[in-house]
């Protein structure tokens, strides 16, 4: 997947999170919360070796995902502007008081959908390619994350890329019903075509036994 992983937080209170690979990106990501301006809104990308932390915070909520640099800008923005106001359409003023992880059991499968979407669904990028360059991507800060920790040992971001359980049932699950729908047409027409030859052979016998096409003997 492009984007591997996703949160969304209040401040540093993480609210809801996903993560479709093993490794310490969460831990990362809630150092990158404690060193975010919490007044100001703000676009802005963290790069780590071939990892980029994207965060979009508005309205004192924060929207963060790590994505592989090959992702560019664009696809991951999109994302974190959709999420965000998924969240706050469903949550609306609870938002601001709920309490850590309160939204987690819910909204982590929207996390999850829309992960699988903007990574692999070539629509994502047409819809937004359409609507042109979006305004926040313009505005990205890009920064390496080491400087922003100010960590004097060097921070390595470990990410298995390998898809965990979770993201591989819900792709199997797909290719199955859509396997299931291909092979349910499949019948029917099969089934429509047997109908129409047992047709024109009944036609077909109807017609010789009543001496012409028009069956002149039968329904005179």
């Amino acid at each position: 997947m492009a984007i591997v992983y996703a949160l969304v937080a209040r401040g540093t209170v993480v609210l809801a999170e996903f993560s479709a690979a093993s490794g310490n990106a969460g831990a990362i990501a809630r150092q990158i919360l404690e060193k975010i301006p919490g007044t100001n809104d703000s676009n802005v990308s963290y790069s780590q070796d071939r990892y980029v932390f994207h965060v979009k915070r508005t309205d004192g909520i924060t929207v963060l995902c790590v994505a592989d640099d090959s992702a560019g800008r664009r696809i991951p923005f999109a994302f974190l502007d959709d999420i965000h106001g998924r969240f706050v359409k469903t949550y609306g003023r609870a938002c601001h008081t709920a309490l850590a992880y309160a939204m987690n059991d819910e909204f982590s499968r929207v996390l999850s959908q829309q992960m699988e979407y903007y990574s692999s669904d070539p629509n994502a990028d047409r819809i937004n390619r359409i609507k042109g360059e979006m305004s926040q991507v313009r505005n990205v800060m890009i920064e390496n994350i080491d400087k922003v920790l100010e960590r004097g040992d060097r921070l390595d971001l470990l990410v298995d890329k390998t898809a965990n359980m979770q993201g591989n049932t819900m792709r199997f699950r797909r290719q199955a019903r859509r396997f299931r729908n291909s092979v349910w047409w499949r019948n029917v027409k099969l089934t429509v075509i047997l109908v129409l030859i047992l047709l024109i052979i009944i036609y077909v016998i109807v017609a010789f036994a009543c001496h012409g096409v028009t069956l002149p003997s039968c329904i005179g």
